[in-house]
C-alpha cells in the first residue's frame, strides 16, 4: 500500500466516525439530561401506586407485577421524547436505535439467538458460583426448596380442600422443574416484549447518545443509570429483599455489569434486538436458583442473584474474556452500504 492510500484510508476512517448514521458526532447533552429526568421521572410515577398503599393488602402482588411490567416501557416513552420532540437525531432515527434494517441478516440473527440462550448458561454459572462459595445450598435430589415453593402457592389457595385437590392434579415434582427449564427460552420471548420498552431506551438511544464520551465510559454511564432507574421497585425490597440505599447499590452494580454486556452485544451486532432478547432472557432465568436450592435455608439474595455478587464475578470473567479476544473493538453498522469502505469500524 502506498503513502498516498494509507493517508486516504485514514482519512475515510476519520469521516466515518464522524459520519456514521448510527452515531451522534457529540453527545446531545440537552437530549441526555431530558432522558434522565423523564425516564426516572416517569418510573417514580408509575411505581408509585405501591407506595401509597400496605404491601400487606391483598392483591399487592398482583398490583406490582402490573405496576412493575407498565414500568418497563417509561424508557420507551422517553424516546419517543427525545426522538421526535427534541429531534435528538434529526438523521436516520431507525438505524441509530439499532431497530432497522435487518441486516446483514446473519449477523443480527446469531447474535439474537446467542442472546436467547447465553443468560441462561450464565444464570448456571452464577449458581454454581453460589454453590462453591457456600452462599447457596441445593438438594438436587428430593428439590426440597421449590416443593416448599409449590406449597405456599397451594396454602394461597384458601382451603384445605382445594390445596389437597390442586396438589393431587400435578405431576411429580421433577418433570416439574424440568418443564420451567424447558419453558425459560419461552419465557424470555415473552419477556422481550417488555424489555423492548427498557433496551430501546438504555442500549438503543442512550448507548450510542454517550458513545462519543469513549466505549467505557458510554458502557458504564448507561448501566449505571439503568441500575438507578429501578430505585422506586428496589426501595420496595424488590430483586434483595432490602428496603434502604444498600439494594440500590447492589441493584447498581449488577446492571453496570449486565449493562456491559448487553451493551457489547448490541454495538457488535450493530442492532438492539439482541440485547432485547437478551434482557428478556435474564428476566426469565433470573430464579433459577429457587428451583434447585433447599427448603429452610434462605440464601442471602445480594449474593445468589444473578445481578448480586455471583452475577458479577461471572460477568466479569466473560468481560475479560471478550477483551483479551479484542471483541470490545469491532463496532459494525447495520446495512452497510456496498462503497468499497470497511463495514467494521475499530474505535480507540
Amino acid at each position: 500500500m502506498t503513502d498516498l492510500q494509507n493517508d486516504q484510508e485514514i482519512q475515510t476512517l476519520g469521516s466515518l466516525r464522524q459520519n456514521r448514521p448510527d452515531r451522534f458526532a457529540r453527545v446531545p447533552w440537552a437530549a441526555v439530561v431530558v432522558f434522565l429526568l423523564v425516564s426516572c421521572g416517569l418510573a417514580w410515577l408509575v411505581a408509585s401506586p405501591l407506595w401509597l398503599i400496605d404491601e400487606q393488602r391483598p392483591g399487592y402482588s398482583a398490583l406490582f407485577t402490573v405496576v412493575a411490567s407498565a414500568m418497563m416501557f417509561t424508557p420507551a416513552i422517553t424516546t419517543v421524547v427525545v426522538v421526535f420532540v427534541m429531534k435528538a437525531p434529526r438523521g436516520d432515527r431507525m438505524r441509530l436505535l439499532g431497530i432497522w434494517p435487518l441486516r446483514p441478516a446473519k449477523r443480527v440473527v446469531w447474535f439474537t439467538v446467542a442472546a436467547l440462550i447465553a443468560p441462561l448458561l450464565l444464570t448456571i454459572a452464577t449458581v454454581l458460583v453460589s454453590v462453591l462459595c457456600g452462599w447457596l445450598t441445593v438438594d438436587l435430589v428430593h428439590l426440597s426448596g421449590f416443593q416448599q415453593l409449590i406449597d405456599q402457592q397451594l396454602a394461597s389457595l384458601g382451603s384445605e380442600e382445594a390445596a389437597a385437590t390442586a396438589a393431587a392434579a400435578m405431576p411429580p415434582l421433577w418433570l416439574l422443574v424440568s418443564l420451567q427449564l424447558l419453558m425459560i427460552p419461552f419465557g424470555a420471548l415473552f419477556n422481550s416484549i417488555f424489555a423492548f420498552g427498557e433496551e430501546i431506551g438504555w442500549r438503543g438511544w442512550l448507548l450510542p447518545a454517550l458513545r462519543p464520551l469513549g466505549l467505557w465510559p458510554a458502557l458504564l454511564v448507561s448501566g449505571l443509570v439503568w441500575g438507578l432507574w429501578h430505585s422506586p421497585v428496589i426501595l420496595l425490597g424488590y430483586n434483595f429483599g432490602r428496603t434502604d440505599l444498600s439494594g440500590v447499590a447492589i441493584m447498581t452494580v449488577g446492571c453496570i455489569f449486565w449493562g456491559v454486556l448487553f451493551g457489547w452485544v448490541r454495538l457488535r451486532s450493530g442492532s438492539v434486538w439482541p440485547a432485547v432478547i437478551g434482557h428478556g432472557a435474564l428476566n426469565a432465568s433470573a430464579g433459577l436458583f429457587a428451583l434447585v436450592g433447599a427448603a429452610g435455608v434462605e440464601p442471602e439474595m445480594a449474593l445468589v442473584n444473578p445481578l448480586g455478587v455471583s452475577g458479577w464475578v461471572v460477568i466479569a470473567v466473560v468481560v475479560v474474556i471478550l477483551l483479551v479476544t479484542g471483541q470490545f473493538k469491532r463496532e459494525p453498522q447495520l446495512a452497510p452500504k456496498a462503497t468499497g469502505q470497511p463495514h467494521t469500524i475499530d474505535y480507540p
